[in-house]
């Protein structure tokens, strides 16, 4: 029974001097903090995001899920990119639909009719 109380003193110096080292930080300082994992394939800075980016994209774990931030950008990236190609596409639609208003207006009414 002395043997059992000594072994069991012994472990709770030992796990409060391991604690002690611990928080205290030793000879070497506090511990550093820890790093969160960032996005690792970002969207291209450089060009139009293209289907096989958003295929690529993963988003690391956070642990309580995603970074927020992270899908927050990208989700805000995406939607500027698909705003600005859907005024492009109304702008080419409007164009298409201007020349053929034009071309329809420079054809001659009757057939055999030329414009010279």
């Amino acid at each position: 029974m002395l043997m059992f109380l000594f072994l069991v003193v012994a472990l709770a110096v030992v796990v409060a001097a391991v604690t002690l080292a611990v928080v205290s930080g030793g000879e070497r300082g506090p511990l550093p903090e820890a790093v969160p994992e960032r996005l690792r394939d970002p969207l291209p800075p450089d060009r139009p995001v293209g289907g096989q980016d958003v295929a690529n994209l993963r988003f690391p774990l956070a642990p309580r899920g995603y970074r927020m931030s992270d899908v927050d950008d990208a989700l805000g990236r995406l939607a500027a990119e698909l705003a600005e190609r859907d005024a492009r596409i109304a702008d080419l639609e409007s164009a298409l639909a201007g020349a053929r208003a034009a071309a329809a207006h420079a054809r001659p009414d009757k057939p055999g009719q030329e414009e010279r």
